[in-house]
């Protein structure tokens, strides 16, 4: 699962990576239900001409389309492993459009929209970028998967000073369960903003989910 922020829009960085390469490189990884993907903030605020119609596809999503990865904007897909099905939930980026004149950003996620598509009992997966969607994730949903955060990028004894979320360290790292609900935030790779990471290893998640 490939929860978002294929682009780097902040400026502290060697060089810019072309979409069509990281997409090339991503389009190696092999996975036995497939290789899944939603978006993540810095892949819209990185194509000006999205943000100029306020509206997509952006380029990002195009080019792992085309090298052969579903994206997932409030869409589901039913899988099945082992003869148990489940559905895969990917939500839209929910600060999709920088914010103008003092506003905040503008997202194009729909959580209602997307699980209405979920036609029967069959556990969900949700994909997010960011978790700040998860207060309002029903019971329905079986295990929210997201990014973003970085863990807060540095982080001592358990707690990250400068988190990109409205929820501060509640969502920012780790394996969080509030009433019996269940996200999982990767530290992902990488920086956002600035490029310092301490306390936070850039990590790959392996997430094993039993029925």
């Amino acid at each position: 699962m490939l929860l978002g922020d294929f682009s780097a829009s902040h400026k502290f960085k060697t060089r810019p990576i072309a979409p069509q390469d990281w997409a090339k490189a991503l389009a190696q990884l092999r996975a036995p239900l497939g290789v899944h993907a939603v978006l993540g903030n810095h892949d819209w605020w990185d194509d000006l001409a999205a943000q100029r119609k306020r509206a997509g596809p952006v380029h990002g999503r195009r080019v792992l389309e085309k090298s052969g990865i579903p994206v997932y904007e409030n869409a589901v897909v039913r899988l099945a492993k082992d003869g148990q099905h489940f559905w895969l939930a990917g939500l839209g980026d929910q600060l999709a459009f920088i914010g103008r004149a003092g506003w905040r950003s503008q997202g194009v996620d729909d959580l209602a929209g997307t699980l209405a598509q979920v036609t029967d009992a069959a556990p969900v997966i949700l994909l997010v970028h960011e978790p700040d969607i998860f207060p309002r994730v029903p019971a329905r949903v079986a295990l929210t998967l997201s990014g973003h955060t970085h863990g807060g990028q540095v982080r001592l004894f358990g707690y990250s000073p400068m988190v990109p979320s409205r929820f501060g360290n509640r969502f920012a790292y780790g394996h969080i369960v509030e009433e019996d609900r269940h996200l999982i935030v990767s530290g992902g790779l990488g920086c956002s903003f600035l490029p310092v990471r301490m306390g936070v290893p850039p990590e790959i998640v392996l997430v094993d989910v039993a029925v």
